[in-house]
């Protein structure tokens, strides 16, 4: 592909894991109003995925945007697990009707959920079932681990109680590259892990790697896929790194001339993309791949995948609950984030209240947008009426030009040669995007 594109393209654009996106949130709700948005979410026939946010991290890996606490004190494992089991009963008590309604989604993020023992862990999902059921085949419990504190006990306590999705942080496997991001991970202690998840039980080991870090090459890359294709992950994540040190001021220790930008960043992508390919995988969205047998595969074939804060999904409940500092909450028709500071969270659960920091009561218009850009993030294609039609062809002429979508009267599709710039695309769709005064960096960059 021409490098003239991915630098005329290589604008800060969101990643759609919600939209509006979080920078743009206008209308908290008041406790009220978010009781009574979950309420009706959970009304009729209705279903739930609960995420927990467990922000402990030993060590600071200096590529990270995520929430975390950095500590090696684990005396604090246990009154956090409290903590989220009183949130969740602040929200039973709002609605008794809560503990008849099965769980279908559990995820456990972070942060390092391995962080907590696996008495602790354990303990955690002890509590999460007895307040929520669970039905038998059609429940999916995943987790996202570090190796490096993951141990067989971790495991052995997961997928006692359910869980059969294992997420491992990989990011790359180049020692050069490691060290500049502060995160040693020898491939023997990824291999080892993945090889007892497997043997253990669990039906989807997953990979999360990072393209664009500090330090990456070519060749660098072409060896971090040798590994992946010798250990065989069930799903992949290939995140382009997000380069924000106006919010995550470690970042701030990268030099420029370490960072791959453009062109050369995403001839990092293409090469796990081709050697992926070649191997059997299926590409899914933005930056996901699949073995065709995985549901992530499945669901993007039959049209039910779905894309949120935790990136892309087998399906869309109707009622996403998230527990823990900074969580995130989404119903059909509101956003809610709890308090992002540890201090702050432990304070208001400590006192009955929801703690909530910020969120988003979506209007109408805001609700038809947002399916316009889930559409293109997961089916890279959406219907247009006429006047979107008109207005698109208008707007989007370079992209029609540059060969990388097609508009007709009906409907806007991506082109295989547009899928590098999906966000790019999605931005036709985004009112608070299109209207934003320039006041300063929002959004890591498209490529």
């Amino acid at each position: 592909m021409s490098t003239d594109l991915f630098a005329k393209y290589d604008v800060a654009v969101p990643r759609y894991t919600s939209y509006p996106t979080v920078p743009q949130w206008q209308e908290t709700p008041t406790r009220e109003r978010w009781l009574t948005s979950v309420g009706a979410a959970l009304d009729g026939d209705s279903s739930l995925s609960v995420y927990v946010h467990i922000p402990f991290c030993e060590s600071l890996c200096t590529y990270c945007g995520c929430n975390t606490v950095i500590t090696r004190n684990h005396g604090r494992d246990r009154a956090y697990v409290d903590l989220v089991l009183a949130e969740l009963d602040l929200y039973m008590r709002a609605f008794p009707a809560l503990g008849g309604r099965p769980l279908r989604q559990l995820h456990l993020g972070g942060g390092t959920p391995t962080f907590l023992s696996s008495e602790d862990l354990g303990a955690l999902l002890d509590g999460i079932s007895a307040r929520l059921p669970v039905r038998e085949g059609r429940f999916e419990g995943s987790i996202e681990v570090d190796p490096r504190v993951t141990t067989p006990a971790h495991l052995d306590a997961l997928r006692s109680r359910g869980l059969t999705r294992v997420s491992l942080g990989v990011q790359d496997v180049s020692e050069e590259v490691q060290q500049l991001v502060n995160r040693h991970q020898p491939v023997n202690v990824t291999s080892a892990l993945t090889d007892y998840a497997r043997a253990n039980g669990f039906d989807s080991v997953n990979f999360d790697l990072i393209y664009g870090l500090p330090g990456q090459t070519i060749v660098s890359m072409e060896q971090l896929a040798d590994v992946v294709l010798r250990l065989q992950p069930d799903r992949l994540a290939v995140y382009s790194f997000a380069r924000v040190p106006w919010i995550k001021p470690a970042q701030r220790k990268f030099r420029d001339d370490q960072i791959p930008v453009g062109a050369e960043k995403r001839a990092l992508y293409d090469v796990i993309r081709g050697r992926l390919l070649d191997g059997g995988y299926e590409e899914i969205g933005a930056d996901h791949f699949a073995r065709p047998a995985d549901g992530l595969a499945r669901a993007a074939r039959s049209g039910t995948l779905h894309r949120n804060f935790m990136g892309y999904a087998e399906l869309q409940t109707t009622a996403l609950v998230g527990l823990g500092v900074s969580a995130i909450s989404e119903t059909p028709d509101c956003y809610h984030q709890n308090e992002k500071v540890l201090a702050h969270y432990e304070r208001r659960v400590g006192a009955g209240e929801i703690p909530t920091l910020r969120g988003h009561v979506l209007s109408e218009d805001d609700a038809r947008r947002r399916r316009k850009i889930l559409d293109v993030m997961t089916t890279f294609c959406t219907a247009l009426d006429e006047r979107e039609a008109a207005a698109a062809k208008a707007t989007l002429a370079g992209f029609v030009d540059d060969g990388l979508i097609a508009i007709d009267e009906h409907e806007l599709r991506v082109l295989p040669a547009g899928r590098p710039f999906l966000r790019n695309v999605a931005t036709f769709f985004d009112a608070y995007y299109q209207d934003a005064p320039s006041t300063g960096p929002l959004y890591s960059r498209a490529v």
